[in-house]
């Protein structure tokens, strides 16, 4: 028989103006299921990233039935899950939990979210050359969607160049040699040139975010040829996104990620399929009370 009430979360830092509680419960409302989304803020619980596992222990044994993980867990969490579907192994990222028989099974819908929201977004855009800046968790994911949707070659810039020499390395095991590079952010200027009419800037770095405000990048380095996708959606319109717009840039905000990803987790949750449209008018109504993009 299906359960008709739910309890999940969401673990992270800084998630305070999260969109994700009043997505997945408007949702529920409407397929008549109660459902409680908590916060999970480790920075309010005084805790370090790496202490997720604990979270996800006692989250477990509370009875929660699942977890959303956001930055800075996505990859700390690994280690201390039950088990993960092929493509959060894949990736190195998770992103949504399932406790399945008093099991963590580690999932993410990053990937898919992203994929679905860029098609949509931003269908025709040129994809030869893309740059992406992060290859953290959400990096990961985006960089794998990106490569998914058909782009030539996917070039990494983070700020620990281990770290995007690692996400390279898995993307061209995985897409084929060739498709992916590492570069440090000395490299950008030379990058976003490059790329100039013939791709775009992923940016999947927290910055921007309402905990973290501000560009990740010279406003110098970005010109009008050059498309531009946003994962940050707290806030909706970030600062690179309203530079890169006055520039005359194609854009794409991160709302549509947040509403496929949210999507993708209810159905684990809860084994029952969400509206993504109604999911996506919910989104430009609570992102509007807190500042709508132009």
């Amino acid at each position: 028989m299906a359960k008709d009430s739910y309890l999940v979360g969401l673990i992270g830092s800084g998630i305070g103006p999260s969109l994700s509680p009043a997505l997945h419960e408007r949702e529920a409302d409407r397929q008549g299921l109660r459902y409680l989304y908590r916060l999970i803020d480790i920075d309010a619980l005084g805790v370090p990233p790496e202490a997720v596992g604990d979270l996800v222990r006692a989250a477990r044994d509370l009875g929660f039935d699942g977890l959303n993980i956001t930055h800075p867990c996505k990859q700390h969490v690994l280690g201390h899950l039950d088990a993960l579907a092929p493509q959060a192994e894949a990736l190195g990222a998770v992103n949504t939990v399932v406790f399945e028989g008093g099991r963590a099974v580690g999932h993410n819908t990053d990937v898919t979210g992203f994929a679905a929201s860029f098609a949509r977004g931003l269908p025709d855009v040129p994809l030869e050359r893309v740059v992406q800046l992060g290859a953290g968790g959400a990096g990961a994911a985006v960089a794998h969607a990106t490569l998914t949707l058909g782009a030539e070659r996917v070039t990494v810039v983070d700020a620990l160049p281990e770290r995007a020499a690692d996400l390279a390395a898995s993307l061209n095991r995985h897409f084929g040699p060739g498709r992916a590079a590492a570069a440090g952010p000395a490299s950008l200027a030379d990058l976003l040139a490059r790329a100039d009419g013939i791709g775009g800037l992923v940016h999947a770095t927290p910055t921007g975010m309402a905990a973290h405000p501000g560009l990740p990048l010279s406003p110098g380095l970005l010109h009008p040829g050059l498309w531009v996708a946003e994962v940050v959606y707290r806030p909706l319109e970030t600062e690179l996104l309203r530079t890169a717009r006055a520039l005359g840039c194609a854009t794409l905000d991160g709302a549509g990620m947040a509403v496929f990803q949210a999507v993708d987790a209810f159905r684990l949750f809860t084994g029952r399929e969400p509206d993504s449209a109604r999911m996506l008018t919910d989104i430009a109504e609570l992102a509007g009370a807190v500042g709508a993009p132009k």
